[in-house]
């Protein structure tokens, strides 16, 4: 019996459902949630590369196109969100993180 075939193009409909969701949690202002989905991507796209180049028909690589557009839309806004997160942590200082954890 053979092994049931990978289509690649569902790691990338995977990718684009998980940074949906994390963006739904930055807009809720919930980043640990955000954490938890991009480690999520991350074990997706290791999985992705895991599998390697495969060749796509045009249509295929539309929808690649397409998903692959929502995620830079989603990344996007979700850096958008963090913003003013990303302010906080400069105006400390690499060396002073410690000083809004404790």
């Amino acid at each position: 019996m053979n092994a049931p075939t990978v289509d690649v193009l569902d790691f990338y409909r995977a990718l684009q459902d998980v940074s949906e969701r994390m963006l739904q949690a930055a807009e809720q202002d919930d980043w640990d949630r955000v954490v938890e989905m991009e480690e999520a991507c991350a074990v997706l796209i290791e999985q992705l590369r895991a599998q390697g180049e495969a060749a796509l028909s045009p249509e295929q690589r539309a929808e690649k196109h397409r998903i692959m557009l929502a995620i830079l839309r989603h990344d996007a806004r979700i850096r958008a969100l963090a913003e003013p997160w990303l302010d906080v942590w400069g105006d400390v200082g690499l060396g002073s993180r410690s000083v809004l954890l404790h």
